[in-house]
């Protein structure tokens, strides 16, 4: 299949592209030609415009592009490329596929469990829910999944991935925390009690391909382990795995102080669980932490 891939040097897009890219015709849009030359496999054609490809010769588009969103504080001008980086772009995408005599048959498109909101660590969160809290999180990929539901027709499917926290011992989350946790400075953060819906780096990439490979499926899918913990049994598991204290607890205040409003990702949570994955038989390499933990770190 012809395959267009954004955000392909991330650190999802990365992984996809290494099990893709011997089976597939792999194009990656990037703004860094010569960056993703080096980074990706020397069989993948890198463009740095969408007018460089021909959408009517694409089979799939999986879209993952996004400014990272953990990475500094939100500044309003900080919102806004957090905003535009993935709203603009998947307009975009959406008026290309729209526009073709014969589209892609699937769109895959990336969201986040921030879709629901902060919520209490006792309400289990399937793809159902109707009850976000109104943040910029959950605004943000309001928007960003509108964007996306514009590509469908009855020649294009859309998959929207609502991702949850992504461990890799090659980025992300679990890579920051882990020269705190290693020194035996880590611990709890905030109260501890926000519920962490994570997902291993191999199931995330294996449910984007479960999702390419099986057309019938469409919608809105959590990219979450179905056994979620809390923000202490999280800390307590990481040093557990690397024979650690996890004595240090973050204060909120400490948090809120140090990344402004960016902190609510760290001081409130979700319970998401992956119920449409696993209603279409998806089935998990690392359901539980303890095993995804040991493997990333062992």
């Amino acid at each position: 299949m012809n395959v267009l891939i954004t955000g392909a040097t991330g650190l999802i897009g990365s992984e996809l592209c290494k099990f893709m890219v011997n089976k597939h015709k792999i194009i990656v849009l990037t703004r860094n030609v010569s960056g993703a030359r080096r980074k990706l496999d020397s069989k993948i054609e890198p463009i740095d415009s969408l007018d460089q490809v021909n959408f009517n010769e694409l089979d799939v588009v999986i879209n993952l592009a996004g400014e990272p969103i953990a990475d500094k504080r939100w500044t309003d001008k900080q919102k806004a490329r957090i905003v535009d980086s993935r709203v603009i772009l998947t307009r975009e995408l959406s008026a290309r596929i729209r526009d073709c005599q014969t589209p892609p048959h699937t769109f895959i498109s990336g969201s986040a469990i921030g879709y629901y909101g902060r919520q209490p660590a006792t309400v289990k969160v399937g793809e159902d829910f109707d009850e976000p809290y109104q943040e910029f999180s959950h605004q943000l990929c309001k928007e960003w999944e509108a964007q996306a539901h514009h590509a469908e027709s009855e020649k294009t499917r859309v998959c929207i991935v609502r991702t949850g926290i992504v461990l890799s011992k090659h980025g992300g989350a679990l890579k920051k925390m882990l020269p705190a946790f290693k020194f035996g400075m880590g611990g709890p953060m905030a109260s501890g009690a926000q519920m962490m819906s994570w997902i291993h780096i191999d199931d995330m990439v294996q449910l984007i391909l479960f999702l390419l490979k099986h057309q019938e499926l469409s919608g809105v899918f959590n990219a979450t382990a179905p056994a979620p913990v809390s923000n202490k049994e999280f800390a307590e598991r990481l040093a557990l795995t690397l024979r650690r204290p996890a004595m240090f607890t973050m204060p909120e205040f400490v948090l809120k102080a140090m990344f402004g409003e960016m902190s609510e990702l760290l001081i409130y949570g979700q319970r998401v669980l992956p119920r449409r994955a696993l209603k279409a038989n998806y089935r998990f390499r690392y359901p539980n932490l303890e095993e995804a933990l040991q493997q990333l770190l062992h």
